[in-house]
């Protein structure tokens, strides 16, 4: 009886571990041969991470902030090929399995006055069924008030969309500024962020970069006056930014607004 027990859990162990294994495999696969930018190596682009925990989706990456029960950014790609109105089921959100500390519970929102914000947008992963599924991890959420996650940022995101569609492909960065002194809701104390960012990045020919800082109270309607550098988001957030491209071409990229370019 005790080794039938033994060799169940020794199963079980085996489909887990088969499981994950396999999703590494695809996203290994996914981000080295699926896309010409891609093959220029995604992980070049990838930001610090404060606390060193990067977790890799099959279609995004993220650093995790425990203490503040969230990304402290979500980096994907988006192709002009992978862009689609196709509707889908939207599904619960979950907690991540892939978060080993535990990424929050849903019900911290409950009640909140916030709502369960995306960071890497299900919009922007309607591609793939699993990719949009994905975006409904705990970990890619953050506390958004229902005027802001509707309004500018929603209006944000379509921006992006529309970009991608002008620039054939682009590399996103987004997040909520974190930090000590933030509000917290639920019985996980989920930090509200008082501004999020959003980074597009062009990685062809002449890297070129545009930059989006936004508070999540007062704001107007007009995007642009939310335009700024990398090296402002630098400085609210403490994140080093395309930190492995050549010293010159990283201090270049960051400290430019080049408008002309995003047609913006």
């Amino acid at each position: 009886m005790k080794q039938k027990v033994i060799y169940t859990v020794l199963m079980i162990l085996s489909v887990i571990i088969f499981y994950y294994a396999e999703k590494a495999i695809d996203f290994y696969n996914y981000t080295q041969t699926d896309t010409a930018v891609l093959k220029e190596n995604f992980m070049t682009y990838l930001p610090s991470s404060t606390r060193d925990v990067v977790i890799h989706r099959r279609h995004f990456s993220f650093s995790y902030r425990e203490e503040h029960e969230q990304a402290e950014w979500v980096m994907y790609y988006l192709a002009k090929n992978k862009l689609t109105d196709s509707s889908r089921k939207r599904p619960y959100f979950e907690r991540d399995p892939f978060v080993m500390s535990g990424s929050a519970d849903w019900r911290n929102y409950k009640n909140s006055g916030y709502q369960r914000g995306h960071l890497c947008p299900a919009g922007d992963m309607k591609f793939d069924k699993e990719a949009y599924e994905d975006t409904f991890y705990t970990s890619n959420i953050t506390p958004q008030s229902a005027q802001f996650n509707g309004g500018i940022w929603n209006q944000l995101e379509h921006q992006v969309r529309k970009l991608a569609m002008q620039k054939d492909s682009l590399l996103i960065i987004t997040g909520g500024v974190l930090s000590p002194d933030l509000d917290r809701i639920g019985y996980e104390r989920v930090s509200v962020p008082h501004y999020f960012f959003k980074i597009i990045f062009y990685p062809k020919q002449d890297y070129k970069a545009i930059a989006f800082l936004i508070p999540q109270e007062n704001f107007g309607n007009d995007l642009n006056q939310y335009i700024t550098n990398i090296d402002a988001i630098e400085a609210h957030t403490g994140i080093d930014f395309f930190k492995q491209l050549d010293s010159k071409k990283q201090e270049k990229l960051e400290s430019t607004i080049t408008l002309d370019f995003w047609n913006l």
